[in-house]
């Protein structure tokens, strides 16, 4: 069976730990089994390290394939846009992302060649034949022009959602942070869209743990989730390799994501923080 490698994520940005990722390169190209590509997950808003991805991807001559899902309108450093770097990059327009078109996606790339075998791929692959001939096996991944014209309309507004996202973060940041209560950490330089307020809670310190606010909130019908589940924890990759210290082990364990809507007036959310502090003082 094919291995699929599972790495450890960085503390300071739950992103790709960059120096397990290193070690793990050095001991593949010695052994000879360096990988076909390096696909990083951007998280919750925040754009992986691209300077230090991009220059591990040409040491070794590797791909890499930025899977910029959750990030777009994202800054890196020095104002980079999340999803501009690598060989190539993922994003979505699933219905809960800042952008929308219902469904569908975008890929990015530099090469023109991958960018046309993508197209041909997608529209069934068709050859060009005044018949329908196949010579391989394609997809009917095609976004309608109405959707497409949806999310160019919303792309105008991409600004206003970032900043609302970053303001509801805030606003919960500054009303719950207290001993036990850690939000996800944005590196200097960078500029998350907080697409999600996610956090961990410590129980030896908060007094309640990471269930007691969500099932809390739930009984309220106010819905929040824990953070994904690591890869190397789901039943599809069971057995496969892990390398880490089990830092997104932990997140998965103690972290959750807050009510965090484009859309989500004021009333809303100071119901949601009235509720977790009034459970937090109730365990002082």
């Amino acid at each position: 069976m094919a291995q699929r490698p599972v790495f450890d994520l960085d503390p300071a940005s739950w992103t790709i730990d960059i120096v397990r990722l290193a070690e793990e390169l050095a001991v593949a190209a010695r052994d000879g089994r360096l990988p076909k590509a390096i696909v990083p997950t951007d998280l919750y808003g925040q754009s992986v390290d691209l300077d230090a991805l991009e220059a591990l991807a040409g040491q070794y001559d590797v791909r890499l394939v930025l899977d910029s899902a959750e990030s777009l309108g994202a800054s890196y450093l020095d104002g980079r846009k999340a999803g501009t770097g690598g060989d190539a990059a993922i994003l979505s327009f699933n219905g809960n992302k800042i952008i929308t078109t219902s469904g569908g996606g975008m890929l990015v790339t530099k090469h023109k060649a991958w960018a046309d075998e993508a197209r041909f791929l997608a529209t069934q692959a068709r050859d060009p034949a005044p018949h329908y001939e196949h010579s391989t096996f394609g997809y009917n991944y095609r976004l309608s022009n109405i959707c497409a014209a949806i999310g160019l309309g919303q792309m105008e507004v991409l600004d206003d959602r970032v900043a609302r996202r970053r303001a509801i973060c805030e606003r919960y940041h500054k009303a719950l942070s207290r001993p036990g209560i850690t939000f996800m950490p944005e590196p200097e330089g960078q500029r998350s869209t907080r697409w999600l307020t996610a956090l961990t809670i410590d129980p030896a310190k908060a007094g309640v743990s990471r269930e007691d606010v969500r099932l809390m909130l739930l009984q309220h019908e106010i819905e929040a989730r824990p953070l994904w589940k690591p890869m190397h924890m789901q039943p599809l990759y069971a057995g496969a390799p892990y390398h880490g210290a089990g830092v997104d082990e932990a997140l998965f364990a103690n972290g959750l994501c807050l009510p965090s809507g484009s859309d989500m007036s004021d009333g809303q959310q100071d119901e949601v923080i009235e509720r977790i502090a009034g459970l937090l003082e109730e365990t002082r």
